[in-house]
């Protein structure tokens, strides 16, 4: 018995190079970075100044003023995009079974600036200060609460965390669960909000993101021999995925399918990938297989490309492992360099970048590849999009942790 075909209805982003999927896909084709210095705080004494921010972002476009208030700024990125994916797939407008509609969000860290305000008002002013929304501003799993609250979805509700897979694997498991039947209709993604004082001096602590603080939108550099780490982003990115024929029965435009999810771990270090590639070759292959595709079918990937020492050439192991010689044949491209590495919503917005590439048959370039790094061997798009025939894309996210996840869509075809 053949599998049920899971599809896309909609599909919403706030990223640093562009609010709503229009911006957000116009910032990636042309180019754009993100980057900027940080205006959240006061870098001083911080070795990195810059990141990816989500500038001129109003969440009462999207949410109550009164609500705005009761949320941290990643659950108010999410609850946006998610409502963009949610007025596109047209949900409210149909009398559907709340009851079979569900929603898994992600975020790797949850709500940092509501821990770091909270704290100083103890430290600064006792615990009879601290807020009573302190708790459910700062817990990761509370966008899925908001979403389910305002939209009246009563289906599958929780929260995943898996660092950089994060947003992935939310998708993922929500697919699972229409595949099992637990629901009809799921509302899925994930957002994140880092750049904060502790954020910032963490990341810095791990000599993980770039310190090019004299060219902050030239700092991430997937796949170039002079990238000095990744760049730090906030964002949110947000699916409505459902079943073929629920999709049908409601004549919803469908926008492509989910067709494939592979994960697993590497097991071998908190941050570092393993050296071999091992757990995103097992991941790409079960997407591959979960899908029923080939390797010679796939025509895009979306890297995970941090910009990182480690990560750029032991994926391009991984993925010239998983393709065979068909890797060096088709383009792969990192997003990463323009809307710089939004942890765990980076998959989300991955996958929309992905779902883009197919239908407008464009795939986003790999901004300030300059150098290439000779262990980087594949075609990264370089500087420029490019009009490519994509009817099936893959995009990886890799996490701390060595949490790995891959996810797979098609172009549709009635």
């Amino acid at each position: 018995m053949s599998r049920p075909k899971i599809v896309i209805t909609g599909m919403g982003v706030v990223c640093p190079v562009g609010i709503g999927r229009d911006a957000a896909w116009e910032g990636m084709v042309s180019g754009k970075s993100g980057a900027v210095p940080i205006s959240r705080f006061d870098t001083e004494g911080y070795k990195t100044t810059f990141a990816c921010e989500v500038t001129d972002f109003d969440p009462g476009t999207y949410i109550d003023r009164k609500l705005v208030k009761r949320m941290d700024l990643f659950c108010q990125l999410g609850f946006a995009a998610a409502a963009q994916a949610i007025e596109q797939s047209k949900l409210m407008e149909e009398s559907l079974d709340r009851n079979r509609i569900g929603v898994v969000s992600g975020s790797g860290i949850g709500g940092m600036y509501s821990y770091e305000s909270q704290m100083m008002r103890l430290v600064e002013m006792g615990p009879g200060k601290v807020s009573p929304f302190f708790i459910p501003m700062m817990i990761g799993d509370i966008l899925a609460g908001h979403i389910s609250i305002e939209h009246k979805l009563k289906g599958p509700n929780y929260g995943v965390v898996s660092a950089c897979a994060t947003a992935s694997h939310a998708i993922g498991v929500a697919m699972m669960h229409l595949l099992a039947g637990d629901a009809d209709v799921m509302v899925c993604g994930g957002a994140e909000a880092p750049l904060t004082q502790m954020g910032v001096a963490g990341f810095n602590s791990l000599n993980a993101i770039s310190t090019r603080n004299d060219a902050p939108e030239k700092a991430s550099r997937p796949f170039d021999k002079d990238r000095d780490g990744f760049v730090m982003a906030e964002g949110g990115g947000f699916f409505v995925i459902e079943t073929e024929a629920h999709a049908r029965k409601r004549g919803v435009e469908i926008l492509a399918e989910l067709g494939g999810y592979g994960f697993s771990a590497d097991a071998y270090h908190l941050t570092a990938p393993e050296p071999s590639g091992d757990g995103t070759i097992r991941a790409m292959k079960a997407a591959l297989e979960s899908a029923g595709c080939e390797p010679e079918e796939v025509d895009y990937i979306n890297a995970h490309g941090t910009s990182t020492p480690y990560n750029d050439p032991i994926e391009t192991l991984a993925i010239k492992s998983a393709l065979g010689d068909h890797a060096k044949k088709i383009p792969v491209s990192s997003t990463k360099s323009m809307t710089g590495h939004m942890l765990g919503a980076t998959g989300a917005v991955e996958l929309f970048a992905s779902v883009q590439a197919i239908r407008t048959g464009i795939v986003p370039p790999t901004i300030n590849l300059d150098n290439q790094d000779p262990e980087c061997d594949l075609y990264y798009v370089p500087n420029k999009a490019e009009k490519h025939d994509v009817r099936i894309a893959m995009s990886n996210t890799l996490g701390f942790g060595g949490h790995n996840a891959t996810l797979l869509v098609k172009k549709w075809q009635e």
